[in-house]
């Protein structure tokens, strides 16, 4: 199993972001929290700040399993605009690599053209920035190598769902009976 690569940048949602963070790191997958604003500590929306791993022009994403995007609002926008990170998520789609938005951060995807005729969600009012996708306004929706979540209330069941993608049904119920999530 590869390393699943979670972007940060000022203004992201916190606990979308920890929360999928949190249990991929208990599935036992490696996880790297990376920055995209050229310091390694960065600001949540609601004040937190985190250390991240790295910065993202010391990445080659090479052994990626998976690309993760926390939303938050400005988080979500500056992801948008870092070149770096389009060109991953654009060489992960190419390559079938396992790409992962929630809340706002669905957009950076459509505006990539990487939802084009796949069913995808987000935080409402951003639907309009899916370009071809068919929004479903489900809590996480999963079509094929991308795996799109609504919001801040979702950040666990996208968090599972990554989970069963990356390591299994069986992985996923385990962390779930563990952590007392019975839904």
């Amino acid at each position: 199993m590869g390393t699943v690569y979670v972007f940060f940048a000022d203004g992201f949602e916190e606990i979308e972001a920890f929360a999928s963070v949190d249990v991929l790191r208990r599935a036992e997958l490696k996880v790297e929290m990376i920055s995209v604003t050229g310091d390694e500590i960065v600001r949540g929306a609601h004040g937190i700040s985190v250390f991240c791993d790295r910065s993202i022009e010391n990445c080659d994403f090479f052994d990626a399993s998976l690309l993760l995007l926390p939303g938050g609002m400005p988080g979500a926008q500056t992801l948008g605009e870092c070149e770096d990170l389009k060109r991953a998520l654009l060489k992960a789609n190419e390559q079938g690599i396992c790409i992962a938005a929630i809340c706002a951060a669905p957009m950076v995807l459509g505006q990539l053209g990487l939802l084009k005729g796949k069913k995808a969600t987000c935080y409402p009012g951003f639907e309009q920035y899916l370009e071809g996708a068919d929004y479903t306004a489900a809590m996480v929706e999963r079509d094929g190598q991308i795996i799109t979540g609504k919001g801040p209330a979702a950040a666990l069941p996208f968090a599972f769902a990554l989970v069963r993608h990356l390591a299994g049904e069986a992985k996923e119920k385990a962390l779930k009976e563990g952590m007392c999530y019975n839904h």
